[in-house]
């Protein structure tokens, strides 16, 4: 039996239990009612909310307009979808090492994995409600009444007196009005959200180490430019030194191209900062202690393969997020019926019973048995509409969690749409950037000839010089920018998740393997 969100169930107990005490047959009814009621699922049905419409058969940034530019380009929609370990698109043996490592050591990871476990064991204690409670306190008392208890005015030696008890009682409440099973789908659904929130967690983990890998490898690449900058800028020293002994130049050159030299060493050094900070950024997500990790230098500038995003209809099942906030829906929508169910009765089935004796020796003969039974109902009659208030603030808390699933999932189509962009624009830049790298070099070959015939003074050089450092670093920051814009797409993608990874109620209300507790030291 279902109700709606706005309406309640009454029933009167009173006039129901009269009833029974005249006629057996009116018994029989109404326990017959009851179990109809035990299939009573007070509160809303689950529908999950329709998402904002995407109409576009493709992602904007990713259309036809853009193919005949050079530069990266997106796989076509109907190509395989990234599946698992989706850093193997970068084809890099040591990142891929790397990553297997964070699914294994990383401790944020850990701390989610352990989050969900918890949320799991959650279900099944609210499922232990389902089951009667049976108790027992077995006891032993001896006792000596006072002697002055009588009213005559002479004392009496009084009794004394010894008692063994084994009681054993039994309680129940059964689910008549989907209490508990509202409870236990409640937890089943903060379960799964927790099964997201670990697929996101570990998505995350995985693009900053790809982040900071091909970080690292900038900073290699860098820290190669700037060393090639030094040896080039010592032998424009000991060119002006020699021009300079021999009379064709001034003074004033020796100085401009150590200054240079100065300001090359100084960039140089500053370039492992960065690198140190990346090296020991990866151990951690690794879970290894920085002191005892390194990395080797390998200056190698990349750019970004092709990446298969599909089409837009398939982004709802493929990220964990967007997962994650359409289950918490569901758990509110689970929490609502608990609000409901607060109006009706509470049913609660009770016995009890055992042995009780003065003596040891009959403490188990049949006649020390006791025993009682009985059931009991308990309403709340008036609270100053306390449940109407809660079942007023669920409402208002599903409603907000509608509004928090279409956010998320405006904020994955701009997060794609953003890095499709950054990663097409960014290698058309790099393009052009390597054009001015090379104009660059040109340019100071030339300026170097004239400097050497005299033609022109040293300060050309000089800007020479500068022109192509500047050009060259600003092409290993493109270089690295476009492969954090290609991970940052991948991930707004969802990696490789997929919806059909989510597990399902069955899945997290079961039993995990033995061991999954074990303290950890």
């Amino acid at each position: 039996m279902k109700t709606g969100r706005d309406h309640s169930m009454s029933f009167d107990w009173k006039l129901a239990m009269k009833r029974t005490s005249k006629k057996p047959a009116a018994a029989a009814a109404c326990a017959g009612l009851c179990l109809a009621l035990a299939g009573c699922m007070p509160g809303p049905k689950y529908h999950a909310p329709s998402p904002p419409a995407v109409t576009a058969p493709n992602y904007k940034e990713s259309t036809v307009n853009f193919q005949n530019a050079p530069g990266w380009k997106v796989v076509s929609p109907n190509a395989a979808m990234l599946r698992g370990n989706w850093w193997e698109v970068f084809h890099d043996p040591q990142l891929n090492a790397l990553e297997e490592q964070v699914n294994v050591n990383n401790q944020n990871i850990k701390v989610a994995f352990q989050n969900y476990m918890a949320a799991r064991a959650l279900v099944r204690e609210a499922r232990a409600q389902y089951w009667p409670t049976v108790t027992t306190s077995p006891s032993y008392s001896r006792s000596r009444s006072s002697g002055n208890l009588s009213n005559t005015a002479s004392a009496n030696t009084g009794q004394t007196s010894q008692i063994y008890t084994l009681p054993l009682d039994v309680s129940w409440e059964p689910d008549f009005f989907g209490k508990i099973r509202n409870e236990v789908r409640t937890e089943q659904y903060a379960a799964q959200v927790s099964a997201a929130d670990l697929a996101n967690e570990q998505l995350a983990e995985q693009a900053s180490l790809a982040e900071y890998y091909f970080e690292l490898r900038g900073q290699d690449a860098l820290q190669k430019i700037l060393n090639d900058t030094v040896d080039a800028d010592k032998r424009s020293l000991q060119l002006t030194q020699t021009l300079y002994k021999t009379g064709i130049d001034d003074y004033i050159s020796v100085i401009e191209a150590k200054t240079t030299l100065d300001s090359a060493e100084s960039a140089a050094l500053n370039a492992g900062v960065d690198r140190a900070q990346y090296e020991h950024a990866i151990a951690t997500l690794i879970g290894k202690p920085a002191t005892d990790f390194s990395f080797p230098v390998e200056p190698e500038l990349t750019t970004a393969p092709p990446i298969p995003t599909g089409v837009p209809s398939e982004l709802l099942e493929r990220r964990p997020d967007i997962a994650a906030a359409e289950r918490t829906l569901a758990e509110a929508n689970a929490t609502i019926g608990i609000g409901y169910g607060a109006f009706f009765p509470t049913v609660t089935l009770s016995a009890a019973g055992g042995f009780e004796s003065s003596l040891f020796k009959h403490w188990f003969d049949w006649p020390s048995r006791f025993w009682s039974i009985g059931p009991s109902i308990s309403e709340t009659l008036f609270n100053g509409w306390l449940y109407r208030a809660q079942l007023e603030q669920y409402s208002a808390t599903y409603n907000a969690d509608v509004a928090t699933y279409r956010q998320t999932v405006l904020t994955a189509f701009q997060q794609v749409e953003d890095y499709l962009a950054a990663t097409r624009i960014l290698s058309q830049q790099i393009l052009k950037q390597q054009e001015a790298v090379d104009s660059a070099q040109q340019y100071l070959n030339l300026e170097m000839g004239r400097y050497q015939t005299g033609l022109d003074p040293y300060i050309d050089v000089m800007v020479a010089q500068t022109t192509l450092l500047g050009d060259q670093q600003t092409l290993a920051a493109l270089h690295v920018e476009e492969m954090n814009a290609a991970i940052e797409l991948i991930q707004a993608l969802g990696g490789g998740w997929s919806s059909a990874q989510l597990p399902t109620p069955k899945q997290v209300t079961a039993k995990p393997p033995k061991g999954t507790y074990t303290l950890q030291h």
